[in-house]
Formats: C-alpha cells, sequence, structure tokens
C-alpha cells in the first residue's frame, strides 16, 4: 500500500467514525423523543406500559455504549469493524422496533420511524443490494404487523393500509434517493483522490527533473570554469616547453600557468564551499570586531586602487555566531564592491540593529549593476568579472542564511550600490552593548 492509499484509508476511516456517531446520536434523539411523546400524548396512544419504558431506557443506555466506544476508537475504524458494528446496529433496531409494536398493539404506533434509521446506516455504509434488503425487510415489518393486528383486531381499514403503503414509499424513496447521493459522493471523492494522486506525482516528477536539470546546469558551469585554466595552462606549459621560445617569453607562459593554477584551486575551493557547507561554529563574537578586521583586511587592495575604506558601528553587538565564516562573507562583499568601483571612490561599512536582526550594508560609489545581470547575481557561477568564479555571492547568502538571516541588494543607483547582510540578534536581554 502506497502512502496515499495509507492517506486516504485513514481519511475513510476517520469519516466512518463521524457518520456512525451521528447515527448514534440521531438513534438516541429518536428515542428521547419517542419517550416524550409517549408522555405527553398519553391520552392518544396510551400509558406506556413498563416493558415499553424500560426497552427504551435499555436501548437508550446500549446506544450511549456504542456511542462511547466509537468516540474511543483513535485513528477511525476499519472496514470489518464498521461493517460488524452497522449490522449490529441495524438488527438492533429492527429487534427494537418490532419488539415496541408488538408491545404497544396499535395500528398507528410511532415505532415504525426507527426502521428510517437501519435504510440510512445501509445507504451510507453498504451497497446498494444491501440497501434494497432493508428497505424490503422494513417495509415487510410494517405490512406483516398491519396484517397481524387487522387479523386481531377485524375489520381491515383501507386507510390504514394506504398510509403503511405511503410510508413504504417514502422509505424507498429516502432510501435509494441516499444511496445514490452517496455513491456519487463517493465517486467524485474517488476522482479527487486520483487526481490529487496524479498531481503529487507529477510534483514529485518535476522536483526530479528540476534538480537533474539544476544538476546540468552546475555541471556544465563547472566544465565551463574549468576548462578555460586547464586550456590556458597546457597552452603556456605547452609554449614553455618549445626550445625555440626565448626565455623571456619562456617565463611570462609560466607565470601565466602559475596564475590560472592558482585560479583553478580558488575556484575548486569556493565550489566546494558551496557544494559542502559546514554547519556554523557558534561563539560569543563581537560584530564590531567583524567589521573592523574586514576594513583592516581590504584597506592595503583598496588604497592601491584609491579607494576610501571607512566603517560605522552604531553599537557594538556580542552575538553567537562563526566568525571565520562571516568573515569570509563580508571580505567577498567588500572585494566585490572594491572591484566595482570606479577609483577614486569608497567603500563604506555600516552595521546597526534592525528589529531582531544585525543588519551590516557594505556600500560602495561605483556604478549600479545592470538590470539583465539582477535576477542572476546570487545564481552559482554566474560573475560579470572577467576572473570571477561567480560563487562568492552565493556562498556569503548562504552564511547568512545559515545565521538566520539573508543577503540582498538594498540598493542599486548611480553612486550608490548597497548589498544588506542580517544576522538573528539575540534577544533584548541577551544584547551586550559596549
Amino acid at each position: 500500500m502506497t502512502d496515499g492509499d495509507s492517506s486516504r484509508t485513514v481519511l475513510e476511516q476517520e469519516s466512518y467514525k463521524k457518520q456512525q456517531t451521528a447515527f448514534c446520536v440521531l438513534t438516541l434523539f429518536v428515542i428521547a423523543v419517542l419517550l416524550l411523546l409517549h408522555t405527553l400524548f398519553a391520552s392518544l396512544l396510551g400509558t406506556p406500559s413498563r416493558w415499553v419504558v424500560a426497552l427504551l431506557g435499555i436501548s437508550f443506555f446500549l446506544k450511549v455504549i456504542e456511542l462511547v466506544w466509537l468516540q474511543g476508537q483513535s485513528g477511525g475504524i476499519t472496514g470489518k469493524a464498521l461493517r460488524i458494528e452497522t449490522g449490529l446496529s441495524i438488527a438492533g433496531l429492527f429487534a427494537l422496533a418490532i419488539i415496541l409494536i408488538f408491545l404497544t398493539d396499535r395500528d398507528d404506533a410511532p415505532y415504525f420511524v426507527l426502521l428510517a434509521i437501519p435504510i440510512l446506516q445501509a445507504a451510507y455504509h453498504l451497497g446498494l443490494v444491501a440497501t434494497t434488503t432493508t428497505i424490503i425487510g422494513s417495509v415487510g415489518v410494517i405490512f406483516y404487523w398491519m396484517r397481524h393486528y387487522f387479523s386481531m383486531h377485524p375489520p381491515a381499514l383501507a386507510g390504514e393500509y394506504l398510509e403503511a403503503g405511503m410510508l413504504s414509499v417514502i422509505f424507498c424513496l429516502m432510501g435509494f434517493l441516499v444511496w445514490f447521493l452517496v455513491n456519487q459522493l463517493k465517486k467524485h471523492e474517488l476522482r479527487l483522490h486520483q487526481n490529487m494522486a496524479t498531481l503529487e506525482a507529477t510534483r514529485e516528477r518535476l522536483i526530479v527533473e528540476e534538480k537533474l536539470a539544476a544538476i546540468g546546469r552546475l555541471a556544465g558551469n563547472i566544465a565551463h570554469e574549468i576548462r578555460n585554466p586547464v586550456a590556458m595552462i597546457s597552452s603556456s606549459l605547452q609554449t614553455a616547453s618549445n626550445p625555440a621560445v626565448i626565455q623571456p617569453i619562456r617565463e611570462e607562459m609560466l607565470q601565466i600557468a602559475s596564475k590560472e593554477a592558482d585560479r583553478l584551486a580558488r575556484l575548486t575551493t569556493d565550489f566546494l564551499n558551496y557544494a559542502r557547507p559546514s554547519a556554523p561554529q557558534r561563539r560569543p563574537v563581537s560584530v564590531g570586531d567583524l567589521i573592523s578586521y574586514t576594513a583592516d583586511v581590504i584597506k592595503a587592495h583598496a588604497e592601491s586602487r584609491s579607494i576610501d575604506v571607512s566603517q560605522t558601528v552604531s553599537a557594538d553587538f556580542c552575538i553567537e555566531a562563526d566568525a571565520t565564516q562571516v568573515q569570509g562573507a563580508l571580505l567577498n562583499l567588500a572585494l566585490n564592491g572594491i572591484d566595482a568601483t570606479t577609483p577614486p571612490g569608497r567603500l563604506h561599512l555600516k552595521c546597526f540593529l534592525a528589529g531582531s536582526f544585525v543588519q551590516i550594508d557594505v556600500t560602495n560609489t561605483g556604478r549600479p549593476i545592470a538590470a539583465a545581470d539582477l535576477p542572476h547575481i546570487f545564481e552559482p557561477f554566474y560573475s560579470t568579472k572577467p576572473n570571477g568564479t561567480g560563487l562568492g555571492l552565493a556562498i556569503a547568502r548562504r552564511v547568512a542564511q545559515a545565521h538566520g538571516g539573508d543577503l540582498w541588494l538594498s540598493c542599486n543607483e548611480e553612486g550608490c550600490v548597497v548589498f544588506s547582510l542580517t544576522l538573528a540578534a539575540p534577544s533584548n536581554e541577551e544584547i551586550t552593548k559596549e
């Protein structure tokens, strides 16, 4: 049995339980009404005998027990238990109605109404054959009683037989109509379940295809990124190994091969960091120290490109974070900002508390990112730099998300490009301000 079939079976069993509970409540209500009618209309129906009252009371008590048993069936009722319970309930109501009719000994006994409940139960829970059998049984009880009563109390009244016939017609219409409607609902439910199963299978297939497509794109990007430095290394070494090549050119080729090898090593490291991210090793760390460290590390590189680096820490927060991962993410953002800034320019790192997050803005005065590139800037291996691996922003965003925050482009204007990185902040009671 599949998970879908198992889930459907559980839902059906729970539905059956609710339906049978409703029938128990209905039976209790009918029994209570019959007792009340005997009390209010004793002059017409006659004072009920002690046997009638006792039988109604016992039936009421047994239905209460059945109701309690139903409520105790956690997870619904199995098909076999349902059939047994339904059969016993129908048989019990038939027996109750017949005994009460004979005990009251009236041609217009109100207990015929009890026969409507077994018909409804059969129509709800059993098939057409069982429903038809139950209707025939109910009609048979009515006409048998009429024949028996008038054989004991002649003469037979045509009007009473007409009333019995009308009641029988009502029972037939009620039983077959309810069976038809329930049967239609079950067919619709089955089709809906099949459609849901088909939809779920389609969704799973699309997920698998999407994963395969993503793997294919990733493999293609990796192959493309690796092919270029490998080709450069191969051609450079081949040129350098040619005896006819003069020494300066040979040294230049060897330097190219060395640079491309470094690029290949960096690409491999970035890819491993992206493909197999390690869980953050959280320790108390000062956000101000992270900002200062990043500014100090990039200062020399920024000065060589005539870029001024500044920082603003509105308040120093101590958070639980992996300092190495967060520093790597900030370095990626800062170096990208420097590379994107036309000298002379400025790079500014700003830290502040934004609600339940610590937000770090990395702002540069470079040109805005092209609109065509915006949807792809966080995609792996997508880079607008000639020697970029395209993994820096993807890794930085993953680091932010691993720390309960996120990374996004918050401003993209001429002279003001801002990447905002957030980290989950401690509660107000835990924030340490220095």
